[in-house]
């Protein structure tokens, strides 16, 4: 008898239950999904973590990590374009992991994607308080008290002051899961308006920008290898690759996008030509903007900007002291950035529940998470549940915890389904398949080596962090999810 800890589930049952009613609204095209993709991938990544991996890692050279990034990206794109394409259900590398590593590994990529989504979501939450905060200096009503608006790990500069609470991250992410209990396409649609406005604002800071940018900035490009210590005591390689590949990790973050597209495979129209257009489209269009935004952000402002006053809402900063003459810009850009994290946490809260979605069909969570709004068909009750769980992650936590939590959970997700694609193509080569990926065994080594290296990068302390979560995700699993799992029947 097969070990029940890698049993896997059939794809000829998943195909049958793709085409019948699942409960969730077939409602999104091509174009919605890149939106979707757009609307995850430029946020919290390029307006606010650049700058702590610039601050903390590499310097000028971020550009540099944003290539790196997006090469590894490339790799895991094509990985999931092929399996969304192929295996069109809700449940993202979850459910591939479920048909070709067994229940097992599904379980733990399952547990991971908490930390893509579920932490991900708190951190844009917090990066969006650091910009509310900032608008309201700018209009001159006075800033949320620090005590208020930040985690009790923090304290304000010079003045000994403690965070206890940050309430505007937190009154965003139920605003914004209330949105997704309404309805996914209306989700969407309000995410297509917000995608237009903050790439029209990112072409205008880099048009604008580059006027700005000073070359001593950008000397050395490669700064020397050192290291850095952070406020909360950790220290990190500064400089040279190592520098590089940390800030890899770091930006890595900004590039679950395409992922979070895959997640709704099963509310889109025709999933077997749109999946690839979003997940493929997202990312090229997203990293060449991030390279271009990074370069002109590095070169304008100086590393010990974004070590100082510039470490919170940097783009804001960057603009009001050095873009002279555009002062407005400061305002404008603001208002966008709130607008684009917005969307952010949607498709970051949207991927998550989906996920459990699937993970409650199959029984290793409860079946809370699969329930749907007998109007809106949304599954809301998960939406309320991991909105008191996102909370507490904004509400508690510096982003620069949360945001590293959420980067190696996204590029162990990606190992995954790089060996995932893989190991299906050679168990199941029949199979018809809309997207394939081209030299398949190149790509997917080559997407698992630069993945590997960017967690390498990130340093032991986020190792630990990844082990703890996932200690306590084998515990549920044996003390709930192996016993209660449907394919027992």
């Amino acid at each position: 008898m097969a070990n029940p800890l890698f049993r896997t589930k059939s794809i000829d049952g998943l195909m049958v239950e793709s085409t019948g009613d699942s409960g969730l609204k077939r409602t999104l095209g091509a174009w919605s999904l890149v939106g979707l993709g757009i609307g995850a991938i430029i946020g919290a990544g390029l307006f606010v973590r650049t700058a702590a991996a610039i601050a903390e890692r590499a310097g000028p050279s971020v550009t540099l990590a944003f290539i790196v990034a997006g090469i590894g990206c490339a790799f895991a794109g094509l990985c999931y374009a092929e399996f969304a394409s192929m295996i069109p259900i809700a449940g993202s590398a979850y459910t591939y992991s479920y048909t070709t590593m067994g229940e097992l590994v599904a379980w733990i990529i399952g547990w991971d994607l908490v930390l893509e989504y579920a932490v991900g979501a708190a951190t844009v939450a917090i990066a969006w308080s650091q910009y509310f905060n900032n608008l309201l200096k700018i209009l001159g009503m006075g800033p949320v008290p620090y005590q208020w608006s930040h985690s009790p790990l923090e304290t304000m500069a010079g003045t000994g002051v403690h965070g206890i609470v940050n309430i505007p991250a937190i009154v965003i992410l139920l605003l914004l899961s209330l949105v997704l209990v309404r309805g996914t396409q209306e989700s969407a649609m309000l995410n297509g308006l917000i995608v237009i406005t903050k790439v029209t604002i990112v072409i205008i800071v880099i048009a604008i920008g580059w006027g700005f940018m000073v070359p001593a900035n950008h000397t050395p490009y490669i700064p020397d290898p050192t290291t850095f210590t952070t406020a909360q005591g950790v220290t990190h390689a500064y400089g040279g690759i190592m520098g590089i590949l940390g800030a890899a990790g770091v930006v890595f973050f900004a590039y679950i996008g395409f992922d979070a597209v895959s997640t709704a495979a099963q509310e889109a129209k025709n999933p077997s030509r749109d999946m690839p257009i979003g997940i493929l489209g997202s990312l090229v269009i997203c990293t060449i903007l991030y390279v271009l935004f990074a370069h002109v952000l590095s070169g304008v402002a100086t590393v010990a900007d974004f070590r100082g006053a510039g470490s919170e809402a940097s783009v804001a900063f960057v603009i009001q002291k050095y873009f002279i003459g555009y002062g407005w810009l400061a305002k404008l850009v603001t208002v966008a950035i709130l607008a684009g994290f917005s969307s952010v946490i949607l498709v970051m809260l949207l991927g998550q529940s989906r996920v459990f979605y699937s993970m409650s069909r199959d029984g290793l969570v409860p079946k809370v998470f699969s329930e749907t709004h007998p109007k809106y068909r949304t599954p809301w009750k998960s939406n309320m549940l991991f909105f008191v769980f996102t909370s507490l992650f904004a509400g508690f936590l510096p982003d620069s915890i949360v945001g590293e939590m959420t980067s190696i959970g996204t590029l162990f997700a990606f190992i995954l389904v790089c060996a995932g694609v893989w190991i299906l193509r050679k168990r199941r080569p029949e199979l018809p398949r809309a997207f394939r990926v081209p030299a398949v065994e190149v790509v997917s080594v080559l997407g698992i080596i630069t993945c590997g290296a960017m967690i390498y990068g990130l340093g032991w302390t986020n190792w630990a962090r990844l082990g703890g979560w996932l200690v306590i995700g084998l515990l549920i699993y044996f003390g709930y999810s192996k016993s209660h799992s449907k394919l027992n029947t």
